[in-house]
């Protein structure tokens, strides 16, 4: 007994840089400061922050950026652990016209932006992508 390794949790945390409307934004402070701030406080027994990441605000420029965040998480990557436990992914998102916090299970992008994206881009037909967060990578 006891032989089996002790669980571990690999968090891997996204934000986003600065869009339309909001030039600083608090993610990208909070998910840039995050490692440092963790490393200095420590972190529970059996926890791991696997990687932070902050994602341009943009269909393009986060695509590349997002999918090697997903192949890390589901390879075991970027992890100090080699022990396969559970994985989460969390983001960091920021709603301009909320003054508390929200917590989402579940986000829809309709591709749908008021404004171009921070490359330029505005889409022209309505896409609509689905995100679930998994209780483990390997329900994926």
């Amino acid at each position: 007994m006891g032989s089996e390794g002790t669980s571990v949790t690999t968090i891997h945390v996204t934000g986003f840089k600065q869009f339309h409307g909001v030039s600083e934004n608090p993610t990208e402070t909070i998910v840039s400061n995050l490692k440092g701030y963790m490393q200095k406080k420590g972190l529970p027994k059996g926890l791991v922050l696997g990687s932070c990441n902050v994602l341009e605000v943009a269909g393009e420029g986060a695509l590349a950026p997002l999918y090697n965040i997903l192949e890390s998480a589901a390879t075991g990557q970027d992890s100090e652990s080699t022990n396969t436990g559970r994985v989460i992914l969390l983001h960091f998102g920021v709603n301009s016209g909320s003054t508390t916090f929200a917590i989402e299970n579940q986000a829809i992008n309709e591709a749908t932006f008021r404004c171009p994206d921070e490359l330029g881009w505005k889409p022209q037909v309505r896409y609509a992508y689905i995100a679930l967060v998994y209780h483990s990578i390997h329900q994926l």
